[in-house]
C-alpha cells in the first residue's frame, strides 16, 4: 500500500473545481496523447465540449477512431487522429513532422499517455526500458520536436504562455533517483522489476517537467507534472486481478482523473504553476524533494538529449 506523502490528497478532499469551470477554449489547439483511453479519453472529452482543436495521439489507429467516434456521439465535436508509438522513436518524429505540417499553433500539450507494470522482459522498439522509454524518453522527443511551435504560439497568445502538462503518479515517490544503468535493457534493468521501473518513470516525469521550467519558462512554456488520483483506467490491464480486487474499492473513476491536468491546461490559474506538482483535485502539492534537485534535472535533460540526437 502506497504511504501517503506530505501534500497529498485524502479520499474525502472532494474536488473544489470541475469541468464546466472550464473558459470557452476557442481557436486553441491541443494535443492529447494516449487520448484514446482512460484520462486522456476524458480529457479530449472535455476539451472539444469547450471548443478547442484536438489532436487524439495514439498508437492503434482502429482504437482512436473508436474513441473518436464514442466522443462525436457524446459531444457532437470530433476530434483529429495523430498516430504516434511513444515506443517508438522514429514514430515519434513523424508524429511531430505530420501535426507540424497541418498546425500553425499548439497552445497546449498533453503528455498524458502512459505505461504501467508490463512484463520486464520488454523493452521500446530502440532498445529502453519500456516504462520508461514510453513515459519519458517518447514524451521528452515529442514534446523537442513541438517546443520551437509552443515558443511561438506563446508569443501570440492572450497570456503569453504555452502550456506542457505532464501526466505523473504518486509512484513517483518510492525511488530517490534514476539509475541510468537500467534505462536499456540488460540484468541490471531486469533486476530491478518493473514495479521499480515504473516508479523511476513516474520519478522521470516531475524531473522532466521541472527542469523543462527551468530551461523555457522565460520564453513563455509552463509546463506542469501531477498525480491524477488513484484511477480504474486501462492502465491497470497488467496488473494482477487478486490486486485488482483488494485495490477496486481504492480507485476512482477516470473522469475524475482528467480534472487535475484539465484545470492546469485550461484555466487561468494554471498559467501561474509553472514548475509545480499538482495533485487531485486541482490542487497543488509537492513532489518528492530530489525531484527538485537542479543536478538530477541536467543530468537527465542531457541524457535524453543525446539518446534522440540521431533518431
Amino acid at each position: 500500500m502506497h504511504t501517503r506523502l506530505r501534500g497529498e490528497y485524502t479520499a474525502d478532499a472532494g474536488p473544489k473545481w470541475g469541468v464546466d469551470q472550464i473558459p470557452d477554449l476557442s481557436g486553441k489547439v491541443m494535443i492529447v496523447t494516449g487520448g484514446n483511453a482512460g484520462i486522456g479519453k476524458e480529457t479530449v472529452k472535455a476539451l472539444l465540449n469547450h471548443n478547442a482543436k484536438v489532436y487524439m495521439a495514439s498508437r492503434s489507429a482502429q482504437r482512436a477512431q473508436d474513441a473518436i467516434e464514442e466522443v462525436r456521439k457524446e459531444t457532437g465535436k470530433e476530434a483529429l487522429f495523430l498516430q504516434i508509438d511513444l515506443a517508438d522513436l522514429p514514430s515519434v518524429k513523424r508524429a511531430a513532422n505530420e501535426f507540424l505540417s497541418k498546425e500553425e499553433r499548439l497552445d497546449v500539450l498533453f503528455n498524458s499517455g502512459g505505461l504501467m507494470y508490463p512484463p520486464v522482459e520488454q523493452t521500446t522498439k530502440d532498445g529502453y526500458d519500456l516504462q520508461f522509454g514510453t513515459n519519458v524518453i517518447g514524451h521528452f522527443y515529442f514534446t523537442q520536436l513541438l517546443l520551437p511551435l509552443l515558443v511561438a504560439s506563446a508569443k501570440t497568445s492572450p497570456d503569453g504562455k504555452a502550456r506542457v502538462i505532464n501526466t505523473s503518479s504518486m509512484g513517483h515517490a518510492f525511488v530517490s533517483g534514476i539509475d541510468f544503468d537500467t534505462l536499456r535493457d540488460g540484468p541490471k534493468r531486469i533486476k530491478a522489476g518493473t514495479t521499480k521501473l515504473y516508479s523511476q518513470s513516474k520519478f522521470g516525469n516531475v524531473v522532466f517537467s521541472k527542469e523543462l521550467h527551468r530551461r523555457y519558462a522565460d520564453q513563455g512554456i509552463v509546463s506542469v507534472a501531477l498525480h491524477p488520483g488513484n484511477l480504474q483506467t486501462d492502465l491497470q490491464r497488467h496488473v494482477s486481478k487478486v490486486e485488482m480486487m483488494i485495490a477496486k474499492h481504492l480507485l476512482y473513476p477516470a473522469p475524475m482523473g482528467a480534472l487535475t491536468q484539465l484545470y492546469a491546461g485550461t484555466t487561468p490559474e494554471g498559467a501561474n504553476l509553472g514548475g509545480e506538482y499538482l495533485i487531485p483535485w486541482a490542487r497543488v502539492g509537492r513532489a518528492k524533494k530530489e525531484t527538485e534537485d537542479p543536478e538530477i534535472g541536467r543530468k537527465l535533460w542531457e541524457w535524453l538529449e543525446n539518446e534522440v540526437k540521431n533518431v
